[in-house]
């Protein structure tokens, strides 16, 4: 491959490469790649010094929430939050065998610190902002890391009985004590926050480091991904993949009426108000079966029977800023059944949303996972209350959850996926980002 254009897709896929591979000599690169593009130049949109290659942050203007990505995205002419296209999951083992000290607590919180000073949280304060040229991140605590130390909190079910709970294997658990998920346009923002992180480099984008997670957390898991137009048709060696398709199956997702507010999945007491819980996952799909059929057919299984494919359209983007189901579709269910032998993915996740029809859970990363060998797994996650709310979303999927004569290739798209691996995790307030301990 030539990677004479700083731009197009030889420059997208080299950023790609360089992220999944990761290293302080990805990262220079990288950056050489990306320098190229104008909007790491700009110096309207952010304060940013000499030696930055992207605005700077301000700990001070950062939400107390770590999942509070809402204001920070880049929307679509709809109105549809937009994920940033890179992202980077790092999983964590504490190196202690001790409870946290306060020194311990310091340093983690110094760390994230420079983070913040380093890159805005996402696209900032701007409004209409057409690229992510921050850094948005979470840090999350699994299980496993509060047994150590006290109780777990209760909204926090351990990933095994997740596993069990939805028909799946136990020993597909994570392991690991914490994950850190990052996410950005520009991948050289997540490979400098990695280095500085874990004190391979001495700047990061014009600040000083002066603490890392060194000697505290271990990184025992690393993950990477991409999402957005056109990116999984790249990625993947599949001819059927759309080319303008966000996501491997073709469709976009993340509607207005499919993603609830932040406030819904806020943790709204306890010791850890203002938080959330996160469920991570890496699923295989077997695209050749899924695009072997027609898309009509693919319509059908993603959304619902009822939705006409040329209102879709190739990859959804006709249905605007709205999934296009509704309480109808939900109440049709044994009716589609019957009548088409095919039940809608959207239509049967509708069954577990609230009274207000809102979602219980807040989709945050459907990427295409750029390390897996053979291109066809894809990191999701999700934040909701409790990861019992996670739990009956999937459970919603389940074949045997239906009384209806429909066979599971047609049952919406359960029957294509994989599950690899499962984690869940709470995600502090920002607060108490550093090693919090419940009692």
């Amino acid at each position: 491959m030539r990677f004479d254009s700083a731009r197009g897709i030889e420059r997208r896929d080299f950023v790609k490469a360089a992220v999944a591979i990761g290293g302080t000599s990805a990262l220079a690169a990288c950056m050489d790649r990306e320098r190229g593009d104008e909007s790491t130049t700009s110096t309207s949109a952010g304060r940013k010094s000499e030696s930055a290659e992207f605005p700077q942050g301000d700990p001070s203007v950062v939400p107390d929430g770590q999942h509070r990505w809402g204001d920070y995205l880049v929307r679509d002419a709809h109105g549809n939050t937009v994920l940033p296209q890179h992202q980077l999951l790092l999983g964590l083992s504490y190196e202690s065998d001790a409870e946290p000290t306060a020194g311990e607590r310091e340093q983690v919180a110094a760390a994230f610190e420079t983070l913040d000073r380093a890159f805005r949280w996402g696209t900032g304060t701007r409004t209409g902002a057409a690229i992510n040229d921050g850094l948005l991140y979470t840090l999350g605590y699994a299980p496993r890391y509060f047994e150590r130390f006290g109780a777990v909190p209760d909204q926090l079910d351990p990933p095994e009985d997740v596993l069990e709970a939805v028909g799946e294997d136990r020993g597909k658990a994570n392991e690991h004590d914490a994950l850190l998920v990052l996410t950005s346009d520009f991948g050289s923002i997540l490979l400098a926050a990695e280095a500085a992180l874990f004190g391979e480099t001495e700047t990061v984008n014009g600040v000083r480091v002066d603490a890392t997670l060194e000697g505290v957390f271990e990184r025992v898991d690393r993950r990477t991904g991409v999402v957005g137009k056109g990116l999984p048709a790249e990625k993947l060696d599949n001819d059927d993949v759309p080319d303008e398709a966000p996501l491997s199956m073709g469709f976009k997702s993340g509607f207005r009426d499919s993603l609830p507010p932040e406030d819904r999945v806020t943790l709204q007491d306890g010791p850890f108000a203002g938080g959330t819980t996160q469920a991570v996952s890496r699923l295989r799909i077997d695209l050749d079966r899924w695009y072997d059929q027609s898309h009509g057919d693919r319509t059908a299984e993603m959304f619902c029977p009822a939705h006409d494919p040329e209102d879709v359209g190739e990859t959804g983007s006709k249905l605007g800023g709205d999934s296009g189901i509704t309480e109808d579709d939900v109440d049709a269910i044994d009716e589609h059944a019957d009548e088409h032998g095919t039940l809608g993915h959207s239509q049967k996740l509708a069954r577990v949303r609230d009274d207000d029809f809102e979602t219980p859970i807040l989709r945050r990363s459907e990427g295409v996972a750029t390390d897996a060998v053979d291109g066809t797994e894809f990191n999701f996650s999700s934040i909701q209350g409790t990861v019992a709310d996670f739990v009956e979303t999937r459970k919603a999927m389940n074949v045997d959850e239906y009384d209806v004569d429909v066979p599971a290739e047609r049952h919406g798209i359960v029957d294509y996926l994989e599950t690899r691996s499962r984690g869940t995790y709470l995600i502090p307030p920002r607060d108490d980002i550093a090693l919090p301990v419940h009692r």
